[in-house]
């Protein structure tokens, strides 16, 4: 099994929020592979990573950071593969990762996600891999169902709490 996506953290303390990403690619099927790499600490070995992922296969990144969160662009600016960046909450509730992610130059784009948002991007990895994919899409769209069937029975659970002054 090749990997097609592939989930990059600048540590493994990232690892609680990135795991979402992975459990949703189980849940779909999808082979990925998972790393930790850093912009900072290793510079030469994210830029091998990301000249090399197309030639291995890979068809989306995922790459999540804390703090300066440099990985993200890093990563873009050495690919032409799609990168969806996952601010993980560090400093300032996540804010100052968020803002070195998305304020991107012009000609090296990066997807972005809301702070310890990676169940998201990896919807969203799905969302782009599905249009070349019949049988994705169907995954993706009966996934997209049960978020509706989960919402009608909470409703259906709200009617039955009772309240003096409700009224529904």
């Amino acid at each position: 099994m090749k990997p097609i996506i592939s989930i990059i953290m600048g540590s493994t303390s990232d690892l609680p929020v990135m795991e979402k990403a992975a459990v949703f690619f189980d849940s779909m099927d999808i082979p990925f592979e998972m790393n930790a790499l850093s912009a900072h600490r290793t510079p030469a070995e994210v830029e091998k990573f990301a000249r090399e992922a197309k030639g291995r296969g890979l068809k989306v990144i995922l790459a999540g950071a804390g703090m300066a969160a440099a990985l993200p662009g890093v990563i873009a600016a050495n690919t032409t593969l799609p990168v969806i960046g996952i601010p993980i909450k560090g400093m300032l509730d996540g804010l100052d990762a968020m803002l070195s992610i998305i304020q991107m130059p012009p000609g090296i784009p990066v997807a972005t996600v809301g702070v310890n948002g990676a169940q998201n991007a990896a919807i969203l990895a799905v969302e782009m891999l599905a249009l070349g994919d019949e049988k994705l899409a169907q995954r993706l769209q009966d996934y997209k169902n049960g978020l509706k069937e989960k919402i009608v029975k909470a409703n259906a659970d709200l009617a039955e709490v009772k309240y003096k002054n409700k009224t529904n």
